[in-house]
């Protein structure tokens, strides 16, 4: 999805979960994810609030944020890699400006565990974020 504006990402998630078994997508997209690496499943790492042990790791090269994911559930690791799909390779105030609201029209049904795990896990993407832009503006004085 590199190249494609926010609106353009979830529009073709949209799309792509608009037939068949969703949960099967969610777990593949899970897989797609790249590797991650031992070194950083670590407790600063953890995502907190989540069922499952899943790691989130960050970073930001020429403006734009990356995150990675892990999660010893196949679910957790997809749902990871749905906002991965949407905020990931962004401007960090783009998580800030664009809230999940996509994640409706995708037609999951999500227990309240994974429902809350997920808003955990986008709370920490924004902290990342905020923690960036907060960086920013110190060392450049904005």
């Amino acid at each position: 999805m590199t190249g494609m504006t926010i609106l353009e990402k979830e529009k073709d998630l949209q799309t792509f979960f608009s037939v068949g078994d969703k949960y099967e997508k969610i777990i593949n997209l899970g897989r797609k994810l790249p590797p991650f690496p031992a070194a950083a499943k670590i407790e600063e790492n953890l995502v907190a609030g989540c069922q499952s042990l899943l790691y989130l790791e960050c970073t930001v090269r020429d403006g734009l944020i990356y995150f990675n994911a892990d999660s010893d559930a196949l679910i957790s690791k997809g749902l990871a890699a749905l906002l991965i799909c949407i905020y990931s390779e962004e401007a960090p105030d783009a998580l800030l400006t664009h809230l999940p609201h996509f994640l409706r029209g995708l037609g999951l049904r999500l227990s309240p565990g994974r429902s809350n795990g997920l808003a955990s896990l986008y709370a920490q993407m924004r902290s990342h974020a905020t923690e960036w832009l907060s960086n920013k503006e110190a060392t450049h004085g904005i």
